[in-house]
């Protein structure tokens, strides 16, 4: 028999939970489902009317046949175009097939493809582009080495970034009546006129140092009228950075001429197209230049190998090229293109540098690696 517990100690038995041994295993206690029976009657009260009653017209009208989407979709947001680098460039001269690798980069995007937008600008005097570099008032300026010795040891803060031409393209266009074919020409006394200021400074007075000096010839600064000079104001002959263009343009007008080549008549070989920086702001820009130059020697290739090519698209780009004596000035320019822009050969900025000092055109020597450099390189000179 059961013995049979107080009051007091039923009740708080009752109340705690009954222990499960360790070795029974727990049970679901979740309640059974109970089967609801369907509604078959409305209750009483329920009023049901509301629900019954039809649209309104204005509802019916926007009820559809037509499928409702569930998600709405919008277009995407356009891609943001990556940060560009604006660059100016001022040109030596209005433009022409020596400046071909630079109109060809920016024709076929390879300036853009680097993160750069590069605007050409031609001058309006061809002795303002390395003032204005030199001031700040553009960020990359052409000309030729002759040009960066002078000015850069005057102090002015240039320095070679690249070169577009690596041979010398100018040149003293005589009349042919005046100077008769081969031998040494005789200067002396010759109205000469010139279009810069290495031209007059430098090439003139190398060529006229075996005829006695400046004061041997009647010099004036033609500008960029140099056909209009030699045509119509009496000139004997005119030193010019362009040799390829004039003598053609003076036979149209009936004046038959005779070139001098300044690397055959006592001028040192040297680059005849260099693109020029400031050297006080050159650490800010050297990421972009190393871009630019790249984009340089790419086109320089470009054009070696696609050279018809090349030519139709330059007078697409600048139809003002489209002309006889471009055409025939192309052919002569095309070997002279650099395939390595950015490369500096220190011994020829050496032997130019001591050529201006032999002549006294300069007092003091310029450092080369002030002169040049090669943003190709890994030096940190450089």
């Amino acid at each position: 028999m059961v013995p049979t517990l107080p009051d007091e100690a039923t009740a708080e038995a009752s109340a705690q939970p009954f222990p499960v041994p360790p070795y029974v295993e727990a049970r679901d206690e979740t309640p059974p489902r109970v089967a609801v029976p369907p509604v078959t009657e409305i209750p009483p009260g329920i009023d049901l009317g509301p629900l019954l009653a039809p649209l309104p017209a204005e509802d019916e009208a926007t009820v559809t046949d037509e499928p409702v989407p569930s998600v709405a979709i919008e277009p995407a947001e356009p891609i943001a175009p990556p940060p560009m680098t604006a660059l100016e460039i001022t040109l030596d001269w209005y433009l022409n097939p020596q400046h071909a690798a630079l109109l060809v980069a920016r024709e076929k995007g390879m300036f853009q493809r680097r993160g750069l937008q590069v605007t050409l600008i031609s001058p309006a005097d061809p002795n303002v582009p390395a003032k204005l570099l030199a001031a700040g008032r553009t960020d990359l300026a052409l000309g030729r080495q002759s040009l960066l010795h002078l000015q850069a040891g005057r102090g002015l803060p240039l320095v070679r970034v690249a070169t577009l031409i690596d041979s010398p393209l100018a040149g003293l266009i005589l009349k042919q009546s005046r100077d008769a074919p081969g031998g040494e020409p005789d200067l002396a006394g010759l109205r000469l006129g010139y279009t810069d200021q290495d031209s007059h400074e430098v090439v003139l007075a190398g060529l006229l140092a075996k005829a006695g000096g400046l004061n041997q010839a009647a010099l004036s600064d033609v500008n960029f009228s140099a056909l209009d000079a030699m045509r119509d104001e009496g000139l004997d002959g005119v030193i010019i950075n362009q040799r390829y263009l004039l003598p053609r343009q003076l036979a149209d007008e009936g004046v038959p001429t005779r070139t001098l080549r300044i690397e055959e008549h006592g001028i040192p070989i040297h680059d005849g197209l260099i693109l020029m920086a400031n050297r006080d702001r050159l650490n800010g820009q050297r990421e972009a230049l190393r871009h630019l130059v790249a984009a340089l020697e790419e086109a320089s290739l470009w054009i070696l190998d696609h050279r018809e090519q090349a030519w139709e698209l330059l007078i697409s780009a600048e139809p003002a090229l489209d002309d006889p004596n471009m055409r025939e000035a192309w052919d002569d320019i095309l070997p002279r293109l650099t395939r390595r822009p950015a490369a500096v050969d220190q011994g020829r900025y050496h032997r130019f540098e001591r050529f201006l000092l032999d002549a006294g055109i300069l007092e003091e020597s310029t450092p080369i690696e002030r002169l040049a450099v090669d943003l190709g390189s890994s030096s940190p000179a450089q």
